[in-house]
């Protein structure tokens, strides 16, 4: 079988069958198949799409090319969302979830796109070790419920090679790859249950409601086949989620809601929508996890949410994977773009202010590219605020001569939209399908 047969195949819009999948993914991930083939591959998945056959095939064959995680009698839960601006909710409900006793085992990824990565976020904090191996990962679950790392050499190193190339080929927005990419690493590190966050708006992949739908079909269809309790909510990303996007600035922002103290001026209760939509997917996991109804497990999160107990669980997680939360470094140099008319915040689109974040350096144009962890953007207005001439719009949070902050600031100038009426705000959660 060569490679280009298969590519070819697919090129032509066919389906491909077990063994073409097998032989490209196994031939990939022994580095026998070069990344300009599978990049070939990869877009012409990208145009022609897959059956849900093909897409079970692919997910198990990434599964195949390494180890699977269990965790015997515990029915541990993760939750994975599809990428968002400003979506840290991670690193506030996996805390709650594992102070109500659920043990999550998180494997996260890192920027993928415009959207920000949770490993990105948590390697802000100084001395916070990612790269635990899977014994290691397994031995913190089981002590503290809870563990944060990305993808090893052990789990689905076939998607970790053709994760990283899909952000740099243009073939981010693949339903086939997105599916498969997510369901094989959840379904290797171990888990019974799993909640889905699927965003749809301007700051998501999925832009439409149609195609939010499909995906958390795909998702669902691939966990409940492999035998996972399996839910998806569909969620706003019609504006960045919180106040701000970066890397720093999003740990700050989720520290302050855990801790419920203030972070750079803003009294955590300004960050109510990272906040409800935390405890929304929590109470899910929770719910799984410990066999309860939803009103039961909301209101197991609230608690452990207000009694400190999350925020002693995320303070232990970090002290055991090396990181200080006392060491955390904030920016200093700031630049602020206000608004030069009256009227309503009424749209700021989503996916340009991720960008404008890449451009300061939040995020990454190439694979190559060192995230720097100070550089973030804070939005002072939602949709449907009232603005007045002269009112901060953006704060840039940047280094000292920063390069990229001038084509940063034109950007977000030309991100947001002000009219004279005030436009009706959607629900979070947008749909349960």
């Amino acid at each position: 079988m060569l490679a280009t047969q298969v590519i070819k195949t697919k090129r032509s819009g066919q389906n491909l069958s077990k063994k073409e999948i097998e032989f490209i993914i196994e031939g990939y991930t022994k580095g026998e198949i070069p990344d300009y083939q599978m990049s070939a591959l990869l877009m012409a998945i990208f145009l022609n799409g897959m059956e849900d056959e093909e897409t079970i095939e692919l997910t198990q064959a990434m599964i195949n090319s390494g180890t699977q995680l269990k965790f015997e009698d515990r029915i541990a839960v993760d939750k994975h969302s599809t990428g968002g601006v400003g979506d840290k909710t991670s690193l506030i409900l996996a805390p709650i979830v594992a102070a109500c006793g659920v043990p999550v085992p998180m494997m996260s990824g890192r920027g993928l796109g415009h959207t920000g990565g949770t490993l990105d976020k948590l390697e802000s904090i100084p001395g916070f070790n990612v790269n635990l191996d899977l014994d290691t990962f397994k031995k913190q679950v089981n002590k503290l419920n809870l563990s944060f790392i990305g993808q090893t050499d052990n789990i689905c190193p076939a998607d970790k090679k053709i994760y990283s190339l899909r952000d740099v080929t243009a073939t981010v927005e693949s339903l086939p790859l997105i599916c498969a990419s997510i369901m094989s690493k959840k379904i290797a590190e171990g888990i019974r249950g799993l909640v889905l966050d699927v965003k749809m708006g301007s700051g998501a992949f999925m832009k439409n409601l149609d195609d939010a739908r499909a995906l958390a079909r795909g998702l669902t269809t691939i966990g409940e086949g492999h035998g996972l309790k399996t839910m998806a909510m569909i969620t706003d990303m019609n504006q960045p989620l919180g106040r701000f996007v970066g890397n720093a600035v999003e740990i700050g922002e989720c520290l302050s809601i855990l801790k419920r103290q203030s972070f750079l001026g803003r009294d955590y209760k300004s960050f109510s929508d990272t906040e409800e939509l935390s405890i929304e997917l929590a109470a899910r996991m929770i719910a799984i996890g410990l066999d309860i109804d939803f009103e039961s497990g909301k209101r197991k999160a609230v608690e452990a949410l207000d009694s400190g107990k999350a925020f002693e669980c995320f303070e232990s997680v970090c002290q055991e994977q090396g990181g200080s939360l006392e060491s955390i470094e904030y920016p200093e140099s700031s630049t602020t773009l206000v608004s030069e008319k009256e009227g309503y915040f009424s749209q700021v689109d989503g996916e340009q202010v991720g960008i404008a974040g890449i451009c300061m350096g939040a995020g990454r144009r190439v694979i190559t590219d060192k995230i720097n962890p100070l550089s973030g953007i804070e939005i002072h207005k939602k949709i449907g605020d009232e603005v007045k001439s002269g009112e901060a719009i953006f704060t840039l949070y940047h280094s000292p001569n920063e390069p990229g902050l001038e084509e940063a600031q034109n950007i977000l100038k030309n991100s947001y939209q002000i009219s004279g009426h005030k436009n009706p705000v959607g629900p979070l959660v947008i749909e349960i399908p």
